[in-house]
């Protein structure tokens, strides 16, 4: 039996039997990417579905900064925060630094434009088709945006999906803020690259595979979402036809 195939076998074993190390990193993973995902959202579709409805100078300039930070690589990001939590940056007093709250803060800043632009997008496209019959019973901008967010909540939830899966696999803003301290902040991605890098192989692919299988039902999840709204608002469009 080669190697590879010897370590797919000792990895699948590792997740049969429940391994204690591999099931905390894996909540660990799961915790931190929740927790950011929460924090970004709130701020997130707030502010894409003012820019969604709002109009003002300068707001092709702040599209196009928001657009830019959607590619804005992770290790920057955990640079930027590193900075501002160390000893010697404005947030040093609190303590941060190579701990869960650092790998929260990282990824909910990473996921922030994510949550922002998509939410943006989705608003903007509603707002061109229904924004005109809302200002015509004179619902302000900060109104539309609220009613259009209901009545796009179904778009929006694949949005929340799809930062969490960002969120979850990155790498490199964790491993900058949090530091991979085993038992602490060692998450899902930066334990495949430190055990692959030992050549710990049996845990890095036991690892890989539920990272996979997590993105693989985050996919599913929007699937099943795109699917669901296309019925209702299928019926919804029958049910229209015939009551009239």
């Amino acid at each position: 039996m080669n190697t590879f195939a010897q370590s797919a076998l000792s990895a699948w074993q590792l997740v049969v039997s429940g391994d204690p190390v591999l099931l905390a990193i894996v909540g660990r993973s799961l915790a931190v990417s929740a927790s950011a995902c929460a924090i970004a959202c709130g701020f997130g579709l707030l502010l894409g579905a003012w820019l969604g409805v709002a109009r003002f100078r300068g707001r092709a300039l702040v599209l196009t900064l928001l657009n830019t930070l959607l590619a804005l690589p992770s290790v920057v990001v955990g640079l930027v925060v590193y900075l501002l939590l160390s000893r010697s940056g404005p947030f040093g007093a609190l303590g941060w630094l190579f701990t869960f709250k650092a790998m929260v803060l990282a990824q909910a800043v990473l996921v922030l434009p994510v949550v922002t632009a998509l939410t943006r997008q989705t608003i903007d496209d509603a707002d061109r088709a229904h924004g005109e019959q809302l200002r015509s019973l004179g619902a302000g901008p900060l109104v539309r945006a609220v009613l259009l967010v209901w009545d796009e909540r179904y778009a929006l939830v694949t949005v929340l999906i799809a930062a969490f899966g960002r969120a979850v696999s990155e790498v490199g803003a964790v491993m900058v803020v949090g530091g991979n301290i085993d038992g602490f902040t060692r998450v899902m991605t930066t334990a495949i690259a430190l055990e692959t890098s030992k050549g710990d192989l049996p845990l890095a692919l036991a690892l890989g595979l539920l990272l996979l299988v997590v993105v693989l039902v985050l996919n599913v999840l929007v699937a099943l979402v795109r699917t669901w709204r296309e019925r209702v608002d299928g019926g919804a469009a029958v049910a229209m036809r015939v009551s009239a």
